[in-house]
């Protein structure tokens, strides 16, 4: 079962490849054109192809834009909880870093009165 949050990390640069899709479909639609008048069908036709993969992309790219930062796919895919979204969680995970490195210097003596575990001098 999905919880929403999952992988915690995750971003997709989705502005980023919506521009690049613009300029892929700007060359790929005048490729198509310049093979055509060019009298290479073989490239028009791949470009053309190209040309409907950068335009599906776009649709893509537009349609999860439009959905914004919290969408959630579908009825039984349950929202974030309040108070318990990305951000809370990156910041627990980072508390929890931080746990296990106290318990790790612990662990090593750091911090720990020398005095009682005899002299290293």
């Amino acid at each position: 079962m999905r919880t929403g949050n999952e992988p915690l990390t995750a971003r997709s640069p989705l502005r980023m490849r919506f521009w690049l899709s613009l300029s892929g479909l700007f060359w790929a639609a005048g490729g198509t054109a310049v093979f055509a008048l060019a009298g290479h069908p073989g490239w028009a036709l791949a470009c053309g192809l190209l040309l409907l993969v950068v335009l599906a992309d776009l649709i893509v790219v537009r349609r999860r834009i439009r959905q914004g930062p919290r969408f959630q796919p579908g009825r039984d895919v349950p929202p974030y909880p309040p108070g318990h979204g990305p951000n809370v969680l990156l910041e627990q995970g980072r508390e929890r870093k931080r746990d296990l490195a106290r318990q790790r210097s612990n662990r090593r003596g750091i911090g720990v009165d020398r005095g009682a575990r005899g002299s290293r001098h």
